[in-house]
């Protein structure tokens, strides 16, 4: 226990080293404190005498004052002026102490009573020691960021943004700096059998001092009760001024059955490995513990997420069931958003989105789906306020940054565009998009030996060397008409993650001057709904295709006053 010096507030919380009101050096005890300046001098004489006679006690059997203290036998007057001094003098000690201890308080810490704007939640670490239980401390760290990131005065940084440190060293100060948070949250998981820990540390960025720590011990089945005091305790430590709805956002859980929300926890383990097979074993765990809990509107959503592309009728009812369960779920307001986008229903789309926005501005997806809306409408202006709001929040994601790029070569800035693709290439090399894209651009431009490498190595980093072999030695063997007859008969690849676009199906055949099969690629392509469909208003390999009234049909699709 502490006590303030100044307005005798009492605080049981050891952590702080100041009072909240008044800034004063908290001191031990509830009975400690320093003498006020009221007190008579005599008072002040005889406690310091009694002092000078415990310790002087225990050295010698000494009793008179004067061989203790002689310099005390004073005059009258030199008693008088000696009073007066030692008032003077304490009330300047005083007033010493105190704006030492305001300065301390607001130059030097706060870190008890300042509240956190910005806070990154890194990979809480596995301690178990075995690697089938990492979706559980991912998945854990991952629903936390979830939770805090809907609360509005809270700047909590993404999941792709800290997942980069995952298995790395790095110092509170250095991560401080690169992602710009004035805190980061530090955990441990380890699970042995029915028992399950959590170790949590929060850290100061600027001067590396914690914050708080704490450790939760609790049983595997009560996961998802932990999860929700996690996030109330974390919120609590950060100085949060929540609402009450703000504390209901915190408390809220998806499902109560605890094995439904583990299954969960692995499917979104699998789902962000975002690969075609890891695809498959996220559904599946997904619709597990829907099956689990038919309640759990999340598991509808991670469904309708899944290969989002695939068989829309079926997505749209999974979040139609998950908005059912629960009509403030920003995740399926979005979702449903997207797949409106794909029905090329722009009111409903932006509907959909808006809300999601409202619901959780920080959820980067819903500003992102928003500017490829804006994009394929040809609002680029405001396409690209929209995707910058989405990398402000999740700086490190894959798909954002590369709409990015997709925006800038869509409004005429292919130069810049070209940059941006190549840099990011540099930083995800894996990212399979980005070497297909940067094949579109380079065909484009002329530059036809940098177009067949790029699309090589899409087909590579997808998974299909052979593919990829294949199309060097049809270009060079063949020239260029030789490459474009080899891609259209591979038709996007039989295995791995690389499927080409239909769209660059049929740009192909549209060069090779085959109009009616790149014309029926389209119309089917608009009927199913492709992603892709609005590049060909600026596709200029379709020129031939312009003036057929079903291309026309197709470009009015995109008319943003329709």
């Amino acid at each position: 226990m502490k006590r303030c010096p100044e307005c005798r507030r009492d605080y049981y919380d050891d952590t702080l080293s100041f009072c909240l009101d008044d800034g004063s050096a908290l001191l031990e005890g509830p009975g400690s404190g320093p003498v006020s300046i009221d007190e008579p001098a005599t008072a002040m004489l005889h406690r310091t005498d009694a002092a000078g006679e415990a310790k002087t006690s225990s050295q010698t059997h000494t009793t008179d004052r004067t061989a203790i203290l002689p310099n005390l036998i004073v005059s009258p007057a030199a008693a008088t002026a000696s009073r007066k001094n030692s008032l003077i003098a304490g009330v300047v000690g005083v007033i010493l102490v105190t704006a030492l201890g305001l300065g301390s308080y607001w130059l030097y810490g706060r870190d008890g009573s300042k509240q956190i704007e910005s806070i990154a939640v890194m990979p809480f670490a596995n301690g178990s020691g075995a690697a089938d239980l990492d979706y559980l401390s991912d998945g854990m760290t991952e629903t936390l960021i979830r939770s805090l990131s809907q609360l509005p005065n809270l700047n909590v940084k993404s999941r792709s943004s800290v997942f980069r440190y995952k298995g790395k060293e790095a110092d509170a100060r250095t991560i401080g700096k690169e992602l710009g948070v004035q805190a980061v949250l530090n955990g441990r998981v380890i699970q042995r059998g029915d028992k399950l820990s959590l170790n949590l540390e929060l850290i100061n960025t600027e001067n590396e001092n914690v914050i708080w720590a704490d450790e939760y011990d609790r049983k595997s089945s009560d996961l998802v009760s932990l999860q929700n005091d996690i996030a109330r305790d974390v919120s609590d430590k950060l100085r949060l001024k929540l609402t009450s709805g703000d504390e209901q956002k915190l408390a809220k859980s998806y499902t109560l059955d605890p094995e439904a929300y583990r299954l969960y926890l692995q499917g979104r383990y699998y789902w962000n490995k975002r690969s075609g097979s890891e695809f498959e074993k996220a559904e599946n765990f997904f619709r597990q513990a829907v099956e689990k809990d038919p309640n759990f509107a999340l598991g509808y959503v991670g469904l309708a997420d899944t290969n989002e592309d695939e068989d829309r009728p079926l997505k749209k009812q999974y979040i139609r069931k998950a908005l059912d369960l629960d009509g403030q779920l920003a995740e399926a307001h979005a979702s449903l958003g997207y797949q409106y986008m794909m029905d090329y229903d722009w009111a409903a789309s932006e509907r959909e989105l808006k809300r999601a926005v409202e619901l959780n501005p920080n959820y980067a997806p819903a500003h992102a789906w928003n500017g490829v809306r804006l994009m394929m409408l040809g609002r680029y202006v405001d396409a690209m306020a929209s995707i910058q709001r989405a990398l402000e929040i999740d700086p490190s994601s894959n798909g954002i940054n590369f709409y990015h790029c997709v925006l800038l070569y869509m409004s005429g800035n292919t130069d810049e565009s070209i940059q941006q693709f190549r840099r990011y290439a540099e930083i995800e090399p894996g990212f399979v998009w980005t070497h297909t894209w940067l094949a579109r651009i380079y065909r484009e431009t002329g530059n036809r030996a940098a177009s067949v490498d790029e699309r090589s190595l899409a087909y590579e980093t997808g998974g299909q060397p052979e593919n990829a072999r294949r199309l060097r030695e049809a270009f060079a063997k063949e020239g260029w008409d030789g490459y474009l007859h080899q891609f259209v008969r591979l038709g996007g690849g039989h295995s791995g993650t690389y499927r080409a676009s239909v769209i660059g199906d049929a740009s192909f055949l549209a060069e090779l001057g085959e109009k009616e099969k790149a014309m029926d690629a389209l119309v089917a392509a608009g009927e199913r709904g492709d992603f892709w469909l609005f590049t060909i208003k600026v596709d200029p390999f379709m020129k031939d295709l312009r003036r057929d009234p079903r291309f026309q049909t197709l470009v009015k699709k995109f008319d943003a006053d329709q």
